[in-house]
């Protein structure tokens, strides 16, 4: 008895002590998904989204407020053209129009919802993927992909902005 408050007791000491000295993670989540039936890949981001206005703030040098009550018009074109910018898929060699559907908030997590149309067949997925990264040196992005059920995953840091996958 006397052994396990002992160890509780230090683990919660631990465990108050490491917080204070917590390191923010800056990770976003990419899942992509082939539809053969539908011919498109399916695409879901999550992105904090304090990191995310704080980039596209400080790429068109602008005051945005993604998720909130005071997000207008112009903050979702923003939106738009950064991830047009920073984040692409090439489909067997060839640049894809990508879109975005919708978007939704959960928690302080901004997720976004894309789509690529028009894909009948894969055989190399091209990514590039820089979302946030310019504005912060400490940010991976992490993309998980399913295509004809195999799966996948890359990592994009600040040394590594691209990453091939072959479906032959």
């Amino acid at each position: 008895m006397k052994k396990t408050i002992l160890i509780t007791f230090f683990g919660l000491l631990l465990l108050t002590l490491t917080s204070f000295n917590a390191h923010k993670f800056y990770v976003a989540l990419y899942q992509v998904n082939y539809a053969p039936e539908k011919k498109m890949l399916e695409i879901t981001s999550r992105i904090f989204v304090d990191d995310l206005t704080s980039a596209i703030g400080k790429k068109y040098n602008k005051k945005i407020n993604l998720g909130s009550q005071k997000e207008t018009a112009e903050d979702l074109v923003l939106l738009k053209k950064y991830l047009t910018e920073k984040f692409s898929i090439k489909i067997n060699g060839h640049s894809t129009a990508m879109h975005l559907l919708s978007k939704e908030m959960e928690g302080d997590v901004l997720i976004c919802y894309l789509t690529i149309k028009d894909v009948p067949k894969i055989i190399t997925l091209e990514v590039y993927n820089t979302v946030i990264i310019e504005g912060n040196s400490d940010q991976q992005n992490i993309m998980h992909f399913k295509v004809f059920g195999i799966k996948n995953t890359l990592l994009f840091t600040d040394s590594s902005s691209t990453g091939v996958l072959k479906y032959e």
